[in-house]
Order: C-alpha cells, then sequence, then structure tokens
C-alpha cells in the first residue's frame, strides 16, 4: 500500500562498510544523522550510534513509519547485520521495510544528466558499479550491478560511456588508475558523499509512496559478490 499520509518518519541505514551511516528524516527532511569511519566494520558499533541518535531526537523505534536499508553490494557480514535488524524491526512494529540499492544511493546524489555510473570499492581489487539513468527526476536502473577489477570496469566503461560516481573516502581514483589504463576518463568522474543514509532514506521514501516496499520475509540482500565461505569451500 502507498504511504498517502503527509508526513512519514523514515529511519535509514547503511552497514554495508567500515563507513556507515544512521539518518533519521522526517518526511523529506534530514533531521538526523550520525556518520563514522575506523577500522572497526560498521555495523558492530551501529547499535549504540542509533542509541545515541534516537536520544538525541528523543524517538523510539516504533515511532517510525518506515525502515529504510541499504541492500548492497557491500561487506556480507554489514548488510546481514542491518537487513536483519531492519526486517526485525518492521516485524515487531508492523511497519514496511524497503531496500536500497548502495550504488543508486551514490548515483542519487549526482545531478548530471545522462548515464551515470555509481562506482563503490569491492575490496580484493576489485569494484562494484552499475548503470543508472536519471528519468523526470528519478533514477532507473539500466542493468543489474556488477562485480569487476578496475580493468574490466574501464572496458565496460569505454564501450558503454556515461558519468562515473564515486562516494568520497574510498579513492576510486586512486584504484582505477592504478590499472594504468584511467587517463581517458578523469574528466568524466564526480565524486559525492560517502554517507549513503539519507539518501538511501529519500529513494526509500519515495519509493514508498509508490506502494513500493517489501515485508520481513520478501526482503533480501544484493550480495552481487558470492561470500568468502562460498568462494573458498571445497566439497568432498
Amino acid at each position: 500500500m502507498p504511504y498517502n499520509c503527509a508526513v512519514v518518519l523514515v529511519l535509514a541505514l547503511d552497514t554495508s562498510s567500515r563507513s556507515g551511516s544512521i539518518a533519521v528524516l522526517d518526511d523529506e527532511k534530514v533531521i538526523g544523522v550520525v556518520a563514522t569511519a575506523t577500522d572497526e566494520t560498521y555495523s558492530s558499533r551501529m547499535f549504540r550510534q542509533l542509541d545515541f541518535l534516537l536520544s538525541e531526537l528523543t524517538l523510539s523505534h516504533d515511532n517510525f513509519d518506515l525502515f529504510a536499508v541499504n541492500s548492497g553490494p557491500g561487506s556480507f557480514t554489514g548488510l546481514r547485520v542491518g537487513l536483519t535488524a531492519a526486517k526485525g524491526w518492521g516485524e515487531v512494529y508492523g511497519k514496511r521495510v524497503v531496500g536500497v540499492s548502495g550504488l543508486e544511493a551514490v548515483a542519487e546524489q549526482s545531478r548530471s544528466e545522462g548515464l551515470l555510473v555509481p562506482v563503490i570499492d569491492a575490496r580484493r581489487g576489485q569494484v562494484y558499479f552499475g548503470f543508472y539513468r536519471r528519468n523526470r527526476d528519478r533514477l532507473v536502473r539500466e542493468d543489474e550491478d556488477r562485480v569487476a577489477t578496475p580493468e574490466e570496469f574501464l572496458a565496460v566503461v569505454r564501450e558503454r560511456p556515461g558519468r562515473i560516481i564515486t562516494p568520497t573516502g574510498e579513492a576510486i581514483s586512486t584504484i582505477l588508475f592504478s590499472s594504468g589504463q584511467f587517463s581517458a576518463f578523469p574528466d568524466e568522474m564526480e565524486e559525492v558523499s560517502g554517507v549513503l543514509a539519507p539518501p538511501i532514506g529519500s529513494i526509500a521514501l519515495e519509493r514508498a509512496r509508490r506502494g513500493d516496499t517489501a515485508d520481513a520475509l520478501t526482503l533480501d540482500a544484493n550480495y552481487v559478490r558470492r561470500s568468502d565461505a562460498e568462494l573458498f569451500w571445497k566439497g568432498p
């Protein structure tokens, strides 16, 4: 069901990496954000930072109308923690949940026209990326999110040119330059905020108003890459 009420209170989570964040949106206005970047995986400190933010805003979990969460790609453990929390709250409080691609949250911050190619660090010498296009102030995904080496990514972008959008703090340009093949692209790169919870909340609110939400049973992660357990498991 779409949200037809004038004001919706949204709690948005990004636990996909070490640089995680939490945001509270009162309708379309961001009224609180906590974001930190350390060597500690963000999911391990999310709950104490959430307690701080809710205390500062004099809110509790049952005040929220909608829960939004980064559904991937990103850290397997981080994504699972964020998704489990959002799905649990949705189930307990009877509220709807929206999963948002972290790549879409990166692309959403750009005001550029045409084809947008958000890219984030996937570790292990790889990057996650996707293809999005703005259509009447709404982003439309044009292909599945992918994972590739920098060389593979640049080869794809040569065949399908678009404006590369990257979050600050991840040194994507350094990763791409290290491939030795990036000289043709620097004018086509744009940096946006690496604090993804606010755009995740905005995207989720817009989807909820169209009736595009999930419940605890249907929401799942978009890992893109197989887990370490799958990559290194050896059968009998």
